[in-house]
């Protein structure tokens, strides 16, 4: 069961003036499932991504970047689960490609103004023709109120769908944002959302949303992390339809930038967190913060030594405070110059090690009081600078195992 998370209301998802959205059931891998999902994107919008660093990339992550590099408009985005279309070689590419020229056959625009997505399983043949057969379904259905069901349709191992919006003043204007994302396994930071989508009505600069989506992306999915494996397939989207009616914001160190990535941050992580919430056999959601680093850089290290433990995150399904299993990760981060004798860390309200040792005061009641909890804080604190990180993640159970292992079943 997903942790403190529910599904959204569909009445809560704002339209975004420029976006329409529409879903089939195409038969990717399975049928009778909504697995095929069609953004258009009205005449004047921009889009910008992050792609997964994973060198093994699929399909999909090569042709988005191929025509992002061609600088044409995007008009359109193409999304099927059920087949990631990844370790597929060279007919995998060109099935990539064939899908965007049957959309854009439709739309009458070229190749290059669409983007094609996938996820699911990786090297399976992407079954193409399916695709196409189900894309007039997909277009007919089109809405700009159809977030809920776009929601939907690009889920894969997923409990449950995820959505938000959010809604600022810029300018005397209304300016909306609303995304969705995908994801409860194979989560990893470089990305680590699987899939992102968020659009905005917002007027600004087309240059100006690559830094803001990369800005936004390190704030968010490259802060979660669920099981440490990086997928072949993680994108996520910025789509600006530019048609809120405010002046064009030309610089990010604006007042009006800052408020739309203060919106823009906040909607993504909340994006992201509910991918760990929904983490394949999750049943605790947590927060890990390092303190008093150097460096941003180590204390992320830090903060994913801890969260990629499969030791700590045992721990943590049991509910046992075998607490020097997260001393261990911070030990073994990588920071060369560590003194443990600095180190203090904390379980929520609970102060567990100073100066390296087991506080005095520490009792193992008080530790397995916070282990029980559905939401648990870790804090660890280095003494060796004003820098912090904090990353989110869940713990590991019986469940895991038993989604993975029957996955292609």
């Amino acid at each position: 069961m997903p942790v403190n998370l529910t599904a959204p209301n569909p009445a809560d998802l704002l339209p975004v003036p420029g976006v329409e959205l529409g879903v089939a059931m195409a038969g990717v891998r399975k049928a009778n499932r909504r697995d095929l999902v069609v953004f258009t994107l009205a005449e004047g919008s921009a889009v910008a991504g992050v792609f997964t660093k994973n060198r093994f990339c699929a399909a999909p992550v090569q042709v988005c970047r191929e025509h992002l590099a061609m600088g044409s408009a995007v008009r359109a985005l193409l999304i099927n689960t059920g087949n990631a279309n990844a370790g597929t070689g060279a007919d995998g590419l060109a099935r990539a490609r064939r899908s965007c020229e049957a959309l854009a056959g439709h739309l009458g625009v070229q190749p290059q103004q669409v983007l094609p997505f996938s996820t699911g399983v990786i090297m399976e043949t992407l079954p193409v023709e399916r695709i196409e057969a189900g894309l007039p379904a997909a277009l007919a259905a089109r809405q700009a109120a159809g977030w809920a069901e776009a929601a939907q349709g690009i889920m894969t191992t997923d409990t449950l769908p995820k959505a938000a919006s959010r809604q600022v003043q810029i300018g005397g204007r209304t300016v909306t944002l609303t995304g969705i994302s995908k994801g409860a396994g194979m989560i990893r930071p470089n990305m680590a959302t699987m899939l992102g989508f968020v659009a905005t009505d917002a007027v600004i600069a087309p240059a100006l949303l690559q830094p803001l989506v990369t800005e936004a992306a390190d704030a968010s999915f490259n802060r979660i992390t669920i099981d440490g494996d990086t997928s072949t397939n993680d994108c996520f989207m910025l789509i600006a339809t530019r048609q809120a009616g405010h002046a064009e914001i030309t610089s990010l160190a604006s007042a009006d930038a800052q408020i739309l990535r203060d919106a823009l941050v906040s909607l993504a992580q909340q994006l992201a967190q509910a991918i760990v919430r929904d983490g394949e056999g999750a049943t605790k959601f947590i927060t890990v913060r390092i303190d008093g680093g150097h460096d941003e850089a180590e204390c992320r290290r830090a903060a994913y030594a801890i969260a990629h433990s499969p030791l700590v995150k045992t721990a943590f399904y049991a509910s046992d405070p075998n607490l020097g299993r997260i001393l261990a990760a911070v030990g073994y981060a990588g920071i060369d110059d560590l003194d443990q004798g600095l180190i203090d860390l904390y379980l929520d309200d609970v102060h567990v090690a100073r100066q390296g040792g087991r506080h005095p005061d520490y009792r193992e009641e008080d530790g397995q009081r916070v282990m029980k909890q559905s939401e648990i804080g870790v804090r660890v604190h280095l003494h060796r600078g004003a820098a912090s990180a904090t990353v989110w993640t869940c713990d590991f159970s019986h469940d895991y195992v038993s989604i993975n292992a029957d996955y292609r079943s």
